[in-house]
């Protein structure tokens, strides 16, 4: 209970007069005799008494109020001993009511170490004018990828296939198909994709980047087979090969575009350009990339390709130049309906070697353009028209026109219709194709 602080003072001076007035009470009544007692006296008495009475109640009031507390709870009392003994320190506070806490494993589980494993089949059948009871039905590719994030710094990729042949363009006749294997690597390599300064590096067997077009694995090609000038000078596959590759990210900034350089060091295996050799082999791409437009870009690419071309008899350099520009158009609003776009490309080879082996002082050249419209959410319809010199021989040249319809059924499968005529010389052998592609797995029709 607690007391005013003028509480005691009052309390004292209270006391204080009640002791006068108890004092002085005796004497004044032994003064005043009956007889001589006047009424002014007896009502002045009754006046001090009735003070007196109330001088009373207000002192047993405030000596109420001066009562000392009750005594503390014992608990009270322990919790106070027990912080003194602890230094005198306050207890904690009580922790706030909160959301139960989740136990979070700072492990890896089994499952995430695991790669991401894909399939995808390319497969045909064909009616060849003049042979139409030869070779109809065939499954050109099956591939295998396995792909997987090594840390946050690298991954790994790798890419089995199984060819079979048959089907292929031929420019210029005479055993141009590939051969058939029981299992192959297309690709195998890990890359570092974070480097400093914007670098990339990668090491083991790639798909070179000459071009645009290059990197990109069969089933994702928006024809049926690379371009004629490829195809004669490279052979049926990419240019692939074994070393390492070194990728720049410009720091170009702002709307001036994106543009990367790519100088790659690999060891000679391709025999259309090296023949036997297996001396280095050097190779360098510039590429541009422009937004244009909310619904425009246009992408342009430079590369170049040296090494030396060995037989028994010949040691000599070899240069392939090729340039390749990509036009999209694609409205923001109906991206999923309609678009174009229109691709095409050069290359020149020289250093050129005629079929008995002998070393030509000459080039040969050859360019293809293609275009794709979209007709829908799943139908594009597309052309193409490719002309090449045949590097053995710069006097031969061959063309070849291709009208697809293609529908994707989902983007897991693709189907496409496409007839091919080629034109060598006074032939003109024609074929339509109808291509089967399908994707199991997180690896889809991806171009790389």
């Amino acid at each position: 209970m607690n007391i005013p602080a003028h509480g005691p003072r009052r309390l004292a001076a209270g006391a204080l007069l009640l002791a006068v007035l108890l004092a002085c009470a005796p004497g004044l009544a032994a003064q005043v005799a009956p007889a001589q007692a006047t009424d002014s006296l007896r009502m002045e008495i009754l006046r001090m008494n009735a003070v007196l009475d109330s001088l009373r109640r207000e002192v047993a009031r405030l000596g109420a109020q001066g009562q000392p507390e009750e005594p503390e709870d014992p608990l009270a009392k322990l919790r106070a001993a027990a912080q003194a003994a602890a230094g005198n320190q306050a207890p904690p506070p009580a922790p706030e009511a909160t959301q139960p806490q989740q136990f979070v494993g700072r492990q890896r589980s089994l499952q995430a170490l695991n790669p991401e494993i894909s399939l995808t089949g390319d497969l045909f059948a064909q009616v060849v004018k003049g042979s139409t009871n030869q070779d109809n039905f065939f499954p050109r590719e099956f591939e295998l990828s396995v792909v997987s994030n090594l840390d946050p710094f690298s991954r790994a990729k790798a890419f089995l296939s199984h060819h079979e042949p048959g089907g292929e363009i031929e420019p210029f006749g005479g055993g141009g198909g590939a051969e058939g294997e029981a299992l192959a690597v297309e690709e195998g390599y890990v890359e570092w994709v974070s480097l400093p300064g914007g670098l990339g590096l990668k090491l083991g067997h790639f798909y070179q980047q000459f071009g645009q077009l290059n990197r990109w694995h069969s089933h994702a090609y928006p024809f049926q087979s690379r371009s004629l000038p490829s195809i004669a000078f490279i052979g049926q596959e990419p240019l692939g090969q074994t070393g390492a590759s070194v990728r720049w990210l410009v720091p170009a900034g702002g709307n001036a575009g994106t543009y990367t350089v790519t100088g790659e060091v690999t060891r000679s295996e391709n025999e259309n350009l090296f023949g036997t050799s297996s001396r280095p082999s050097v190779l360098g791409n510039v590429n541009g990339f422009w937004v244009l437009s909310p619904a425009v870009d246009l992408d342009v690419s430079v590369s170049w390709v040296n090494g030396k071309y060995e037989d028994e008899a010949n040691l000599f350099g070899r240069n392939l130049y090729g340039g390749e520009v990509s036009f999209t158009w694609r409205p923001p609003a109906r991206s999923l309906y309609r678009g174009v776009n229109v691709r095409g490309g050069v290359m020149v080879l020289d250093g050129l070697v005629a079929a008995d082996g002998t070393h030509l002082a000459q080039q040969a050249k050859g360019f293809y353009a293609m275009a794709e419209y979209r007709l829908g959410q799943q139908w594009l319809a597309g052309a193409r028209y490719d002309w090449t010199e045949n590097p053995n021989n710069p006097d031969e040249t061959a063309w070849l026109v291709s009208p697809t319809l293609t529908w994707w059924q989902s983007e897991f499968v693709r189907i496409r219709g496409e007839y091919d005529l080629l034109g060598r010389g006074d032939t003109r052998p024609g074929r339509f194709m109808l291509q089967v592609t399908f994707a199991m797995g997180p690896h889809k029709h991806e171009t790389y």
